[in-house]
């Protein structure tokens, strides 16, 4: 019987999480592609750049909320039961509050887990396969990016201005094109247009004229007719991958030589973007905390929820101490995100983001265990 009521419970608490963090992620992932459509409308990148870009972004919105979400679901169904005195069915079954407390603590180990491969794995890899579709692109709509009597320099290297436009024809058109160190050409053309050719984007110009400059060396010559090659240029929002996008292993990489890690005979290659710097050392270990050490906040919330059981809905300040329990579980929520920002500029900060969540555990047990020592 008490396996039957806790698989019930349990099931209950799963399906009202999984339903709250897909449909809130799902509003989040909306409105974030809405501010993506710069991508397309600025950046110049096709619309299946942008597509990839946001769907790649989707896990790191489920990891950003999941703490939240996972608090909220535990404290809802609680609620629920006790509403409906279904609460009873554990009592009646000699469960006493503290073991129930401690089933809900085990049962958040699944979803610690859960958040430990999310945020340790998939969410640097999906972060860093997004930015690869933008790294990697090429302009596909810089005709709808050029705006008339204004300089376009959303693509790396190339600066462009029109006069006029008139649908897919460019007017008095004037463009930069940076080839090197100290070395750019100008051109200047009456007419232009952009032309796709064999999946290829080009921008063709008519009756212009070309100005060579090579180390203070200047050549010009006039064209009736010439055309560039947009594939070869890349936007201005080609990034190297970041912190937040490499894998643990690049991470650990900068510690290889502490004791700590010595030991484990890792076989760590030297990663190819991270330099272990000074200046970035407290941001490596700031993100390798919070994808392995932010979770433990999961069995700690879900331990702050049990504490509803506490109380009936009989007891005259039941809507206080929801209340109470509710303010109690979002403090700790923005706790563990303000600490995680500190964490890693020296050792004090460190140290008390580690300690942190033990320190919440034993004032919360401390609550727990007087509450029922009192009723006894």
């Amino acid at each position: 019987m008490e396996k039957l009521i806790f698989r019930k419970l349990f099931n209950n608490i799963t399906l009202f999480f999984i339903i709250s963090i897909f449909s809130i992620s799902l509003i989040i992932w909306i409105t974030q592609a809405v501010n993506f459509l710069d991508l397309v409308s600025e950046d110049g990148h096709g619309l299946e750049i942008y597509f990839m870009y946001t769907l790649y972004n989707f896990p790191k919105i489920i990891s950003r909320i999941l703490l939240f979400i996972f608090f909220i679901s535990i404290f809802y169904v609680l609620i629920k039961y006790e509403e409906k005195n279904e609460l009873l069915l554990f009592w009646i079954n000699g469960i006493g509050k503290k073991e129930f407390a401690r089933k809900i603590v085990k049962f958040s180990l699944i979803y610690l887990l859960f958040q430990l491969v999310l945020s340790a794995i998939i969410v640097p890899y999906s972060n860093n396969k997004a930015k690869s579709f933008v790294r990697d692109s090429k302009v596909n709509y810089l005709g709808s990016i050029i705006n008339e009597q204004k300089f376009t320099d959303a693509v790396k290297d190339l600066t462009i201005f029109i006069g006029k436009k008139e649908n897919n024809l460019l007017y008095d058109v004037f463009l930069k094109d940076r080839l090197g160190e100290d070395k750019f050409q100008i051109v200047s053309a009456k007419e232009g247009e952009i032309k796709n050719l064999n999946n290829t984007n080009y921008l063709i110009l008519y009756n212009g004229k070309i100005i060579d400059h090579d180390s203070g060396s200047i050549n010009n010559f006039s064209f009736d007719k010439t055309q560039f090659n947009l594939s070869k240029y890349l936007t201005k929002t080609v990034l190297y991958p970041k912190i937040q996008e490499a894998n643990l292993f690049d991470l650990f990489y900068c510690f290889k030589d502490e004791i700590y890690l010595k030991y484990f005979n890792l076989d760590i290659k030297k990663p190819k973007f991270i330099r272990c710097n000074k200046e970035v050392l407290g941001e490596i270990i700031r993100e390798i905390l919070k994808r392995l050490y932010l979770p433990i906040y999961i069995p700690l919330l879900a331990f702050i929820a049990s504490i509803l059981v506490l109380k009936s809905k009989d007891f005259w300040q039941y809507s206080n101490f929801k209340f109470f329990l509710f303010i109690n579980g979002f403090i700790t929520i923005s706790l563990s995100e303000i600490s995680i920002r500190y964490a890693g500029e020296n050792n004090l900060n460190t140290v008390v983001f580690l300690t942190l969540p033990f320190l919440i555990f034993f004032i919360n047990y401390f609550y727990l265990n007087r509450n029922l020592t009192t009723k006894n």
